[in-house]
């Protein structure tokens, strides 16, 4: 199917990755599911030879894939409670936010960041579409609304009187299927001197280190900061500040302000820009040749997984996370050489992973079969996990990664 971009309308025409069919990432089956039909979509990426956008190709609504059961919950991760404490403290410090100040974050989650706002004593307010994660945010004291955000929830927000010193929001905007309209709302919701700052994972690092395992249907679009200054441009914003995050493989955490607002753009901006235009991002070169990257490191996976089988070493997985479900579902793993996957959300336990079925334990599963290799799927917290299971290590266990090839510890 052919559609337009969903930043600039162009026709998308130009492929940039092809991951076969798969469920939703975050889908995790309770065991009685495995009688009825399993919904898969296609998972496939195309470029926009205008604006360079990259994104997926349309299938499903927003709406079925964070649903009531979405078990994605931030807390979960110390590392990610501490990047969000990290950030509190730094973005009230540089901007001046006080009690008198009004905080908004978009995807609120389960109210990891936001609790440290409320801790320092500075009004905010959560927008969260899942009920589960909502939830847990409203018990913290955390107020929150229970939507999608665009520029209809912005108006209605402002018309309550809700405008924001600062707006936050940590990996939604690749998230929002349509991009535009989320950020005509970001632009509504903001006071005349107010900041939006927005956390992604770089499109250039995915290119780089070959992270084709972050992309999944969840995912609508896949930015560089050059696109990503063009659609601020196109609402009303414009970035003054950005600075590269290690997060999630490789992040930005850019800052926005309405074009007439007084804050001044640092040079780290043309700086980036400068480097994404030299490794050819606004031209369609800069994206060729991913595909075979990405089964190259499927392969591998494969191999290895099937020699340990071979040779009667005994492997499972840490991390039932939304990458290790692309990775497994490309990959074609079912339980047959990955047995099972534990995790310390409890809201996974219990149940099967997408499209692989392959059950959630707890992680204490882990101490009782003493696997010769543990995968680990979130490599991108691949050293706090490795320090969580160190007594495994000093017993013979070695840690596996895949991406962005295949490591050995």
């Amino acid at each position: 199917m052919t559609q337009a971009c969903r930043h600039c309308q162009t026709p998308l025409t130009q492929r940039f990755l092809d991951l076969g069919y798969a469920p939703p990432s975050n889908a995790y089956l309770p065991p009685e599911a495995l009688n009825a039909p399993e919904m898969t979509w296609p998972l496939r990426l195309s470029v926009c030879d205008n604006c360079f956008l990259v994104q997926t190709q349309d299938f499903t609504a927003a709406e079925a894939l964070f649903d009531a059961e979405y078990a994605y919950f931030s807390s979960t991760s110390k590392s990610w409670l501490d990047h969000a404490a990290r950030y509190s403290s730094m973005v009230t410090a540089r901007f001046g936010l006080t009690s008198a100040s009004h905080v908004i974050e978009v995807a609120a989650n389960d109210g990891y960041l936001l609790r440290n706002f409320v801790a320092a004593g500075i009004p905010c307010l959560g927008v969260e579409p899942t009920a589960s994660t909502a939830a847990v945010a409203e018990a913290q004291g955390i107020p929150v609304r229970r939507s999608f955000f665009g520029q209809a929830l912005a108006e209605e927000l402002v018309a309550d009187g809700l405008v924001a010193d600062l707006v936050v929001g940590n990996n939604v905007y690749a998230h929002v299927p349509d991009i535009n309209d989320f950020t005509r709302g970001l632009a509504r919701v903001l006071k005349p001197e107010g900041v939006i700052t927005l956390e992604f994972p770089h499109l250039m690092r995915l290119i780089e280190f070959c992270q084709f395992d972050t992309v999944y249907h969840e995912h609508f679009s896949y930015l560089s900061l050059g696109t990503t200054h063009r659609i601020f441009r196109a609402a009303g914003l414009r970035i003054f500040d950005v600075e590269e995050l290690s997060t999630h493989g490789g992040s930005l955490r850019v800052y926005g302000c309405l074009i007439g607002a007084g804050h001044v753009q640092s040079s780290s901006v043309s700086a980036l820009l400068a480097e994404e235009h030299a490794r050819g991002m606004n031209t369609l070169a800069g994206y060729e040749g991913f595909q075979p990257r990405a089964d190259a490191v499927k392969n591998g996976f494969l191999h290895f997984l099937l020699r340990a089988k071979a040779e009667g070493k005994t492997v499972a997985a840490y991390g039932a996370a939304a990458k290790g479900n692309t990775l497994l579902n490309y990959a074609g793993v079912k339980p047959d050489v990955l047995p099972f996957v534990c995790d310390a959300a409890a809201s996974k336990q219990g149940k099967l992973m997408p499209g692989s079925h392959i059950p959630i334990l707890p992680p204490e599963a882990l101490n009782r079969a003493r696997p010769d290799y543990i995968v680990i799927l979130p490599w991108n917290i691949a050293a706090e996990v490795q320090a969580q299971l160190a007594p495994l290590a000093a017993q013979g266990t070695r840690f596996v990664t895949a991406v962005p090839e295949l490591v050995v510890s």
